[in-house]
């Protein structure tokens, strides 16, 4: 079954609704709860996508339409608006759900001419995929389990609970992911990302903003070119680096590969996995191990700061210390250049 909802349908059998700023009552609901939905596809051009995972009984697409300083227009203005300057439109077939906004006046996305924005709110089952692009807003993704695919020109990307392959990207806004697990790889080249709580393959990257990472587990890498890196209860394997400041990270439980080329590094672990690979370029090195493990030492720089070395088989000189500790294990490798490593033992 097919159904196409244009502006001239838009303003019958509208309903009260949850709104985008809990106060805003949409200018368009559309049950989706007979439609069994698995895919859903939005872009809009000038306002924010939220897409949310409920019982299928109550699944529905809402659609809000503010003026340039987030203020809700009259149903009639707004309906006035959308006839002259966009196309409108919901289709609903095979399971899919299509949301578009698209100015009439332009051959491409971008932000529209006649100071509108037309945001979507969709609540769709737990189980489904999507697909999501504006250009002049943020996206918000929540409770799904599925592909989700997404793209914003123009704002922040916040998701929580999600649980499949999650590919988003933000040219001009932060990332915010919590409470979500598989795999994970998110961009922005304008802002920072934190990311909480998540589990499995994570790929994070920033061109312009730092990194704030808090209980992850797998296989991790997270880089930044322009900004700092913290880090706290991390498990599995970190590969980590920044070109713009420091990295500090703590209770790491795992494997790390970290640098940074204009910052100094503190790195604190519970328990070393497989390796460790420490490196800076202008600056100093913290390195706390676990007392009782045994590991191969091998550090590096102007100077080698030590606490009492115990069960140690090896040399040691000013600038260089290798050799065993515990009767050896995985591999400890740090250099600071032109800086020093403080070593201690935890």
């Amino acid at each position: 079954m097919k159904i196409n909802l244009i502006l001239t349908m838009l303003c019958l059998g509208s309903t009260v609704a949850m709104a985008q700023n809990d106060k805003q009552t949409p200018f368009l609901t559309k049950s989706l709860a007979s439609y069994g939905i698995k895919q859903a596809f939005v872009n809009t051009s000038g306002g924010s996508i939220q897409v949310s995972g409920v019982t299928d009984g109550s699944a529905r697409v809402e659609v809000y339409v503010n003026d340039n300083h987030g203020q809700q227009l009259s149903k009639e203005e707004a309906q006035k608006r959308i006839e002259k300057d966009y196309t409108l439109d919901i289709d609903v077939h095979d399971g899919e759900v299509h949301a578009t906004a698209k100015s009439k006046r332009e051959s491409n996305w971008g932000w529209n001419n006649n100071n509108i924005s037309i945001s979507f709110k969709v609540y769709v089952p737990v189980k489904t995929s999507t697909n999501l692009n504006t250009s002049g807003g943020s996206i918000h993704l929540d409770n799904l389990s599925g592909n989700e695919k997404f793209e914003t020109s123009g704002g922040s990307l916040h998701l929580d609970h999600l649980a499949g392959v999650i590919k988003g990207e933000t040219s001009g806004g932060s990332i915010h992911v919590s409470d979500s697990k598989d795999n994970i790889d998110l961009q922005t080249s304008g802002g920072s990302i934190s990311a909480d709580n998540c589990q499995g393959t994570i790929r994070l990257e920033t061109s312009g903003g730092s990194l704030n990472l808090t209980r992850l587990s797998g296989s991790i890498k997270a880089n930044t070119s322009g900004g700092s890196v913290h880090g706290d209860d991390i498990g599995g394997e970190l590969i980590t680096g920044t070109s713009g400041g420091s990295i500090n990270l703590s209770g790491i439980d795992g494997s790390l590969d970290a640098s940074t080329s204009a910052g100094s590094l503190h790195a604190q672990f519970k328990q070393v996995g497989k390796y460790v690979k420490l490196e800076v370029s202008a600056g100093h090195i913290d390195l706390i191990l676990p007392a009782k493990q045994g590991l191969n030492l091998d550090l590096r720089g102007n100077t080698i700061i030590k606490s009492q070395l115990n069960n140690f088989n090896g040399d040691t000189d000013k600038e260089h210390l290798r050799g065993t500790v515990n009767g050896g294990g995985a591999v400890v490798r740090a250099d600071a250049g032109s800086g020093r490593v403080n070593l201690s033992f935890n």
